[in-house]
């Protein structure tokens, strides 16, 4: 009896420590984002003493370069709700406003940074968002690798890719070069643009082939992403010095060598791709101009194109001909894609009319949408497949 009444005893302490536990750390506890089984998403926040709560997503007609926002409804137990209509397969990201002020949601630990800014994120399954997840299938490994960049005057990282199997082998893979935007880092195309599930997803489907791909900081200023140098914690900004100055083209065979010298890789032109997105198009545009033998993949992703005119650098100097140098070279893959409202669209219409006057060969993807991690994953995931 005495043994029935012990457990008993420990039983509710147990549960009073529980419950206690749940209220230390914000009970009740709600679920927010609540996917539902025909890809309706219903948000949850708990906010007794706010006049209005809004949810902002990014599936949501933008305001400018902010996303679209709606009102929530306050329930009985004054928790906010709404209710989405059905959303089609992605990755997304949002955050509420809470009387005007941002606030991430607290049920919610799946978060991303872009630049300065943190957002919420959840997927949609059952179409092309499958790529993203993280399936069962081999896995690739990811590193963050610090090396010297004499060009720059200082050791840097970058993120590596290696595919599935590569520790266990004597194999030579051929690399892929992909590179962030403007206010990015080493670590933007790992969370915001999954191209580690990407890749898993796309060599474990026959799609792809299994390779090697660089993810390094555009930012030659940088060390590391803010947080990860020894500058500490900071926050970030867009604009950086040596932003697009023809720094980060000229001392990005530092990069090419470090990988050849410290990675099993193809280190011919026919295995090596370079691409990336906005200033990372920008980047890729220059460097395999600048380097017109070196890579036989070209990936430009809502690019910029010219640089500043007041900027003075040898790596843009003699654009039409060293552009027609890399033509002359030849190359298997030049690929350009952008969103009908990009606001970079007429600078990339542009640029295709000087190719087609030289009779550059390009192949060319016109998509909906803007300047927008959804369509940067679309983009990477097209050009993939086409790579060696």
């Amino acid at each position: 009896m005495k043994t029935r009444f012990l457990f008993m005893m420990i039983l509710s302490f147990l549960s009073m420590t529980s419950t206690a536990q749940q209220a230390l750390w914000g009970a009740p506890n709600l679920v927010s984002p609540e996917i539902h089984d025909n890809n309706t998403v219903t948000f949850r926040l708990l906010a007794p003493q706010a006049n209005e709560v809004k949810l902002s997503g990014d599936w949501m007609p933008s305001e400018g370069w902010v996303p679209g926002s709606v009102a929530m409804e306050k329930a009985g137990d004054d928790a906010w709700t709404y209710t989405t209509e059905v959303l089609p397969s992605e990755l997304y990201s949002y955050f509420f406003l809470v009387d005007g002020l941002r606030v991430p949601d607290p049920n919610n630990v799946h978060r991303i940074r872009d630049v300065a800014t943190v957002s919420d994120v959840f997927l949609i399954g059952g179409g092309k968002a499958e790529l993203y997840r993280v399936n069962d299938v081999p896995h690739g490994t990811v590193a963050r690798r610090w090396y010297d960049s004499p060009g720059n005057e200082m050791t840097r990282r970058m993120t590596i890719y290696t595919p599935p199997g590569y520790e266990n082998s004597n194999e030579n893979y051929p690399v892929l070069y992909l590179l962030h935007g403007m206010g990015g880092d080493e670590e933007a195309w790992i969370a915001l643009g999954r191209s580690a599930q990407i890749l898993d997803n796309l060599i474990a489907q026959g799609k792809a082939k299994p390779m090697i791909v660089i993810m390094t900081n555009g930012n030659v200023f940088q060390q590391a992403a803010p947080g990860d140098s020894p500058k500490g914690f900071y926050k970030p900004t867009m604009q950086l010095p040596n932003t697009m100055d023809g720094k980060m083209e000229a001392t990005f065979r530092d990069v090419i060598e470090f990988v050849e010298n410290n990675y099993r890789v193809k280190a011919e032109k026919e295995n090596r791709a370079i691409a990336g997105l906005s200033m990372g198009g920008f980047h890729s545009l220059h460097i395999s101009r600048y380097y017109p033998n070196t890579f036989a993949y070209v990936g430009l992703f809502s690019p910029a194109i010219l640089p500043d005119e007041k900027v003075k650098s040898e790596v843009y100097e003699n654009f039409d001909e060293t552009l027609k140098t890399q033509m002359d070279n030849g190359l298997n893959l030049y690929w350009i894609g952008i969103g009908k409202t990009d606001f970079l669209y007429n600078f990339v219409e542009d640029y295709r009319k000087k190719l087609d006057e030289m009779e550059f060969q390009y192949e060319y993807h016109e998509t909906e949408g803007g300047h927008t991690w959804a369509n940067w994953r679309d983009y990477l995931t097209e050009f993939v497949p086409r790579l060696f």
